[in-house]
This record gives C-alpha cells, sequence and structure tokens, in this order.
C-alpha cells in the first residue's frame, strides 16, 4: 500500500506512534523490512539517501514501489536528507512519493526559499515535503553528515518556518547525532524542547539520528509527540555483523543466497525492536 508521508504521518500523530523510517541501501535491506513489516503489520518508511540512491540507481525504485504497492501494510518511499533541488528532481522523477529538502546548514532565510520551492514542485505530484530546522550533530561514521555543533530548534522559529513554507512534517533538532555513538558520548534528549516545540507547531515532527539513543528516552519522544523516527546505523551494523561471523565461518561461500538469509533474521531483530519502541506494531490496521 504505497502512499506519501502526509497520509501516512496524519495517522502516527492522532494515534500516538512513531513511524520507523529505515534506511535501505541494498536490496537485503529492503528484504527485511518490508518482511517485518508485513509479519508485524506495521507501517514503515523505506528510506533512500543520495548516495544510496547513486549507487542503488534509478530503477532500485521500480522495486521498492512494486513491494510497497503488493504489501498490506501502508509504505512511503522517502528520499533522505535531498541537499539540493536536483536531488529532489531526480526523486520525484524516479517515484518517490516523498522527499526530505535538508538546507539547516543555510542561513534561516535561504532554509525558507529553497524549501518554499521544493514544496511547489512536490506538491504538483501529490508527494509530501519534509525539512529540517536546527542542525543535527554527528558522531563522525554516518554518510549522512551533521554538524559538530547542534543548533536546537526554536519553537517559534519553527512555527515560522512551517507557515512561510507550506511543509508537511519538520525534523527538528533536539540533541540526537547521526551514526553510533562512541562509548565515551552520552546522548541525551531535550525533552522539554521538544514539548514546547509540540505544543507551538501542529504538523508532524520527525527525529533524525535515532540510532543508539536510550530506548526509553525514544519511547518518551513518541509519547509526547515524535511522529517519524530514523534509523538507519543500527539495522546496518546487525546485519553485517552477522555477515562477518557467516564468512568467517563459511570462507568458502560465495553465493547471496546462501550468506545473506542470516543477515537478514539479525538484522529483522533489530527491526522488530525498533518497531515496538515506537508503538508501531499493528498500526496498519488503522489506515482504511
Amino acid at each position: 500500500m504505497l502512499m506519501n508521508m502526509k497520509e501516512l504521518l496524519e495517522v502516527a500523530d492522532k494515534n500516538g506512534f512513531a513511524v520507523p523510517a529505515f534506511n535501505i541501501g541494498s536490496e537485503s535491506i529492503l528484504k527485511g523490512v518490508v518482511e517485518s513489516a508485513n509479519e508485524k503489520n506495521a507501517p514503515v518508511i523505506l528510506a533512500i539517501h543520495p548516495t544510496e540512491l547513486e549507487f542503488l540507481g534509478d530503477s532500485f525504485i521500480s522495486t521498492c514501489i512494486e513491494e510497497a504497492n503488493k504489501s498490506k501494510v501502508p509504505m512511503v518511499i522517502h528520499l533522505d536528507h535531498g541537499g539540493t533541488f536536483e536531488e529532489i528532481l531526480r526523486a520525484i522523477r524516479c517515484g518517490f512519493t516523498s522527499v526530505m529538502i535538508d538546507a539547516s546548514h543555510m542561513s534561516y532565510e535561504d532554509n525558507i526559499a529553497i524549501t518554499k520551492k521544493v514544496v511547489e514542485v512536490a506538491k504538483v505530484s501529490n508527494v509530501s515535503v519534509e525539512a529540517e530546522l536546527g542542525t543535527i550533530g554527528t558522531t563522525g561514521e554516518s554518510y549522512e553528515g551533521g554538524s559538530d555543533d547542534i543548533i536546537y530548534t526554536d519553537p517559534e522559529q519553527a512555527k515560522d518556518f512551517i507557515e512561510k513554507t507550506g511543509i508537511d512534517s519538520l525534523a527538528v533538532a533536539i540533541g540526537t547525532a547521526h551514526g553510533i555513538y562512541p562509548k565515551d558520548k552520552k546522548p541525551e534528549l531535550k525533552l522539554d524542547l521538544l514539548k514546547t516545540i509540540r505544543d507551538t507547531v501542529d504538523i508532524p515532527l520527525v527525529l533524525h539520528g535515532g540510532s543508539s539513543n536510550p530506548d526509553e528516552e525514544i519511547a518518551e519522544s513518541v509519547k509526547i509527540g515524535i511522529s517519524k523516527i530514523n534509523i538507519s546505523s543500527d539495522i546496518k551494523v546487525a546485519f553485517y555483523k552477522k555477515c562477518r561471523e557467516v564468512l568467517a565461518e563459511n570462507p568458502g561461500w560465495i553465493e547471496p543466497n546462501a550468506i545473506y538469509p542470516p543477515c537478514i533474521e539479525a538484522m529483522k531483530k533489530v527491526i522488530e525492536f525498533k518497531m515496538e519502541l515506537f508503538n508501531d506494531i499493528g498500526k496498519a490496521s488503522l489506515y482504511k
């Protein structure tokens, strides 16, 4: 069941759950996400970063569209952290149903200008738009980038930004970072700030850098009003850790259909844990 993110998150926002956006950088990862979604009756977002799209090629999106259309649960195909207008146009042409324009590194005025331009183009094709205000941190281990200095989202500025751009969802900066945190770094979310933002704006809110944060903080952020949480590093770590184990135990193996199934199963355990943590399991029944 393919839809855009505005349709998907309106239901999540009203019913107090968050939809996980899993970055799918390969067909094996896509397979695991789709299987878990259908087995758990859980809505999902198939997120693809521009660098992943460059590697996979435009034809991969046709596979995603087919998987979404034949699935019994709602799915969105989402461009994660589109950095240029050209990347947005490519995604729309490929068949993405949602795009993110990330101009958070620009001035506030320039962020508004490019975001508004993206909204105008995307809405013609019934493609929803996510933007970011403030900066997400970085652990230095993620292709998604981030900033060494976190600029937290200002609630009143967020309200102004939404009114001027017409976006459908907003990624907020409340203390997360992309990638897996090193042992000496303790992530901590500013949940009071999130409450203020939630009380100030009326569109679904998004949490980036959701891997490795304390589970209790993530669960609380969903209760407060986060409707979408991005997960990339956690599932890939699980997949490739198992892949290394399989190859170490079977150094002569060369067939993907022998190597990857146990890797997919290891990853699915993490996928389904996140679904449960976000209160996402079983929520496909809320969509008509």
